[in-house]
């Protein structure tokens, strides 16, 4: 969303949304896209909403600006919006400022925002972040039902294994900034393919199981990401690695149909627990 400012730079590469790379359009053309046709629901709120706005300003800026409503109609739609999230009396909560809400309110009145324009992508950053688990899944739920309301594709960004599980149908497990395996979710957990995901996997207390051994945590410490290793940066943590994981980044290849690893002896592991 070229929301990072120096030292923030882009060094290679593209991103395509709907048919256009983000990185070479100008600041007023990402500022068009931004907000209106991809939007964001950051990770902490309290500290993404501004305290010194009323959360009805906060909601009726980006609909005067990218949906050309003028004051009452923003208005108006911010107390639908606030309704569709689940919070009772939304057109007086309007006059509220952020302290005035609960966690779970103030995460909901980001969803708000986020889904005020219908976006056509919405990324979720962390969104059940310090909630409790009851309001995680509310949280959740709340934003797979708007999302299939609207239209609106939703990323998570996320390391809960089980909201991937639950929510996700596409998955992309990454290590060291780089995919490292890409499938639907039910292979990615069923079958997994990549050193990494299996240790994920294998680190995840089970209840549907009988407990048998201790979890098995992954060894080690994630590499230095401005001095990354030579080879595959997994290398050191994997009981799997060969002599050419030492000086070989190992390409994303297929698997299987619809399902990608980068792992030199991915044909190797198949389906484990």
């Amino acid at each position: 969303m070229r929301l990072i400012q120096n030292p923030g730079k882009n060094v290679a590469g593209e991103v395509i949304f709907d048919g256009k790379d983000l990185l070479s359009l100008s600041d007023k053309e990402m500022r068009s896209i931004r907000g209106k046709d991809m939007s964001m629901i950051f990770q902490e709120p309290m500290t993404s909403l501004n305290p010194v706005l009323t959360v009805g300003r906060q909601l009726t800026e980006a609909l005067q600006l990218h949906m050309g409503m003028d004051k009452k109609q923003a208005t108006d739609r911010a107390g639908e919006l606030l309704l569709m999230v689940g919070i009772p009396e939304g057109s007086t909560r309007l006059r509220d400022y952020p302290h005035q809400f609960s966690g779970g309110m103030r995460q909901r009145v980001m969803i708000a925002m986020a889904l005020s324009c219908n976006p056509k992508m919405l990324i979720a950053d962390e969104p059940t972040t310090a909630l409790d688990v009851t309001i995680q899944a509310q949280i959740l739920e709340l934003v797979q039902k708007l999302g299939k309301e609207l239209g609106t594709s939703v990323l998570i960004i996320t390391h809960n294994l089980g909201v991937v599980a639950r929510y996700a149908d596409r998955v992309n497990v990454m290590y060291a900034g780089k995919i490292i395996e890409r499938g639907t979710a039910r292979e990615i957990y069923g079958n997994p393919r990549h050193p990494y995901t299996i240790g994920l996997l294998a680190s995840v207390p089970r209840l549907d199981e009988a407990r048998k051994e201790m979890l098995q945590p992954i060894d080690g410490m994630p590499p230095d990401l401005i001095e990354l290793p030579q080879g595959c940066s997994f290398r050191a943590r994997c009981k799997y690695a060969i002599d050419r994981c030492a000086t070989e980044i190992p390409p994303l290849v297929e698997v299987s149909e619809g399902h990608t690893s980068a792992c030199w002896v991915s044909d190797q592991l198949g389906a484990q627990k």
